[in-house]
């Protein structure tokens, strides 16, 4: 075993190798960005080696820093966890030649899988089913021969990214461009395939691990259909929707494909699976790498894969065949997102004021958060992740919806609050998933309005704020009194007392004391968490702000008569079509934001001409910031 591991990530992931690290007695080094100098993983590493500017193109995909910090802190190998590099064939072999062991499968695998064209051609060749498609250059040929839909995939990456689903082809070629932008922009290569799409498919992986000796084994299966533009939110194992034969066929196919490409390690290949016939199962990719997912996988068969990928790096064999392995229980798991379901699940940001993770019986948490951290718009918007464990699939159901509950992340917003929902449907409870499950019922489980006893807990701890202290002056106009010109003062008290305005009857105390509001309305109480001016609670959080009628009344008509179009997310412009001056029609594209790799197009709200424009390409912007400023054509008199 390394005496010495350097851990080429940051966030969650660097946290939990880290925590497999510290189990095998194996020294520890994490790596930084300034942006990253007090984060979490930094702080639980044995040591830790600053490598650059906070751009991950200067610091955390720096091939020349990463292995500079390797030697400067004596590291023996290298574990890249997900993202960033550790499907980069190049960092692989570059490891290799500074003298690191790469934690991970050989270079010449990854190049191999991460060629979505040669590895669908790889494993069909080992007897492998793959999804009938085609490839660059005849991309829009081979699209129209299969007919729609069909997905549009870049072929040198995964997660989503660059993904299209076309479903009318008069839009082809508009899809393809977006698609080889995004491509080019997250994996530096625009080449594309194209895929019959499934309708109603189910997302189904499997977890293999390999040695250096040629034993292959597979770990069951992973369900992952719950998804937001083709991003995993909620994964699982088992899965309710595969028999034993069934899953020991895909086990099986997945071993022949990792024995295809000389693979070892751990790594994940992917499926997809038409619903309505789980004995139809077709190759999508494979990923050489730790999956995000993989402590579900973890939990039902008793394995720290992390450790085995120590191991099988460090020589030696797997310590268990294919009937060694059992799968118990039932694991779910949730991806906590800086995003703001409210928003349409725009990427979200600021510094984390109170953060509670649920822990105990049955429930596991792995995050790279602590109260303090700054959540910016340069990496991906995962911050943690929140498991399950149970007997059965409805207990382990049930503690993941309870923990998420307890779950308050409060001065950023994120998905916590909508995942407790979408676990709640029936269709999710019952099992009858599908890839496109989670848009169907997306507007289901957004609360349209903000409820009411949020307010009045914004209220509750405004009035405590404003109580005159007693060391020091306070201006009495700024004091709830209860003071009125020619009547009787009637202070209120606290807990403070709420009356119906119509009827004046009690409705309800409300009591602050500390991060916690107790709010009860008509005999019902509720409980929030409060750091700042964020309230939270059941995985939801509000930011309460003051508002101030004759500020909003002065800030709309400084732009009377024209549209502010404003940054949706904090995020970084990338592109600017359009100068101050120009004619533009309603819905043409003018910009495009960036942030945590999630593209949005800001488009003219109307036909006008372009009167401001604040913004060129590579502006840093804050959320709700004016990029430009459209004024509307005047109308002409008939």
């Amino acid at each position: 075993m390394f005496d010495t591991v350097l851990v080429a990530n940051r966030g969650e992931i660097a946290v939990r190798v880290i925590r497999t690290l510290r189990s095998l007695g194996v020294r520890s080094v994490a790596v930084f960005s300034d942006a990253d100098a007090d984060a979490r993983h930094v702080r639980e590493a044995d040591t830790a080696v600053r490598i650059g500017p906070a751009p991950a193109a200067e610091s955390y995909l720096s091939v020349e820093r990463l292995l500079e910090a390797a030697a400067r802190a004596g590291a023996q190998a290298v574990h890249p966890g997900y993202g960033f590099l550790a499907e980069n064939a190049g960092f692989a072999r570059a490891c290799e030649e500074a003298g690191l062991v790469f934690i991970g499968p050989p270079a010449d695998a990854i190049a191999l899988m991460g060629d979505k064209i040669r590895a669908k051609e790889t494993v069909k060749a080992a007897g492998v089913p793959v999804v009938p498609g085609g490839r660059d250059p005849e991309l829009a040929a081979a699209a129209r021969e299969l007919g729609a839909p069909v997905l549009l995939k870049p072929s040198a990456g995964g997660g989503g990214k660059g993904m299209r689903l076309v479903r009318d082809l008069s839009v082809l070629e508009e899809e393809i461009a977006a698609a080889r932008r995004e491509a080019r922009a997250s994996f530096g290569d625009d080449t594309l395939l194209v895929e019959r799409w499934v309708d109603r498919p189910r997302h189904i992986e499997i977890q293999v691990l390999a040695d250096g000796h040629g034993n292959v084994v597979h770990l069951g299966e992973r369900e992952c259909s719950l998804q937001r533009r083709h991003q995993k939110i909620i994964e699982e194992a088992p899965s309710v929707l595969l028999d034993e034969e069934t899953r020991a066929a895909m086990g099986a196919a997945a071993v022949q494909a990792a024995r295809s490409c000389g693979y070892r390690g751990a790594g994940t290949v992917e499926f997809i699976v038409p619903g309505g016939d789980p004995s139809s199962y077709y190759f999508m990719e494979m990923n050489t790498r730790l999956q995000v997912e993989h402590p579900v996988t973890e939990l039902v068969t008793g394995l720290d894969l992390v450790e085995w990928q120590l191991r099988v790096a460090a020589g030696e064999r797997l310590g268990f065949a294919q009937q060694d392995l059992r799968l118990t229980g039932h694991a779910v798991e949730a991806r906590i997102c800086a995003e703001d379901p409210a928003r349409g699940f725009l990427p979200s940001g600021g510094t984390v004021l109170l953060l509670d993770e649920p822990r105990g019986d049955g429930v596991r948490t792995d995050s790279g958060l602590s109260e303090g951290t700054e959540v910016g718009s340069l990496y991906d918007p995962m911050l943690s992740k929140v498991i399950a464990y149970g007997p059965d699939r409805a207990t382990a159901l049930r503690r993941l919806r309870a923990a998420l509950a307890e779950t308050v992340t409060l001065g950023v917003q994120t998905n916590a609050g909508f995942l407790r929902r979408l676990l709640a449907h029936p269709a999710v409870v019952a099992g009858e998933l599908d890839t496109g499950l989670v848009e169907r019922v997306v507007d289901e489980l957004v609360p349209a309005e903000v409820p009411e006893e949020v307010y009045e807990a914004a209220a509750a701890v405004r009035l405590a704020s404003l109580q005159p202290r007693p060391e020091g002056w306070t201006d009495p106009f700024s004091v709830p009194s209860g003071w009125r010109l020619g009547g009787t003062p009637k202070p209120p008290s606290f807990p403070l007392r709420v009356q119906d305005p119509v009827t004046h009857t009690p409705r309800g105390v409300h009591t602050v004391a500390g991060d916690r509001v107790t709010v009860t309305l008509d005999g019902v109480r509720h409980t929030f968490r409060r750091a700042g001016d964020w309230l939270g609670r059941d995985g939801d959080a509000w930011h309460v702000r003051d508002h101030d009628p004759v500020a909003a009344s002065l800030n709309r008509s400084a732009h009377a008569g024209a549209d502010s179009l404003t940054a949706p997310m904090p995020g970084t412009v990338t592109v600017v079509k359009v100068a101050v001056g120009d004619e533009v029609t309603a819905g043409q594209s003018l910009l495009v934001v960036e942030a945590m790799k999630m593209e949005h197009v800001i488009s003219a709200p109307h036909a006008g001409t372009v009167a401001e424009l604040d913004v060129t390409p590579g502006t840093a912007v804050a959320m709700d910031q004016v990029l430009a400023v459209i004024a509307p054509h005047e109308e002409v008199a008939p």
